[in-house]
């Protein structure tokens, strides 16, 4: 098997209309569709992460809840590459997110931070 990379990411959300706003206002990813299934009652929006990437936002009628802590089996977070973290997290900050303060790995030397989605999932912003 030889992979390209990641396609896309796909996410369920509590709330589609919170979701959409934070993940492409406040985050900034460019939409790239949204869609309507009416047979699953459900709203699919295609967000664009880079060139390569997607975000896949979800709308269920009544999810189930997941454990969304960094520790619980399954994936453990989402974690996007920065180029400035601390001016992406001082924007982030300035739009009412709560980020946790900038530590430094390590391992590689590379300064990383968390935030969390409107549902709770970790997000990590990695310095590259």
């Amino acid at each position: 098997m030889q992979v390209t990379g990641i396609h896309h990411i796909a996410i369920i959300c509590s709330d589609y209309a919170r979701s959409k706003h934070f993940y492409s206002e406040l985050l900034g990813f460019a939409v790239i569709r949204e869609t309507y299934r009416e047979a699953r009652d459900s709203y699919k929006l295609d967000l664009r992460v880079n060139e390569f990437t997607q975000l896949e936002l979800f709308s269920f009628p009544q999810p189930p809840a997941r454990s969304s802590q960094p520790e619980a089996c399954g994936l453990r977070h989402l974690c996007f590459g920065v180029m400035d973290l601390a001016g992406v997290v001082a924007g982030l900050e300035a739009q009412g997110l709560t980020v946790e303060p900038i530590r430094l790995d390590d391992l590689t030397g590379k300064r990383y931070t968390f935030f969390h989605d409107p549902d709770g999932l970790p997000l990590e912003l990695y310095e590259v």
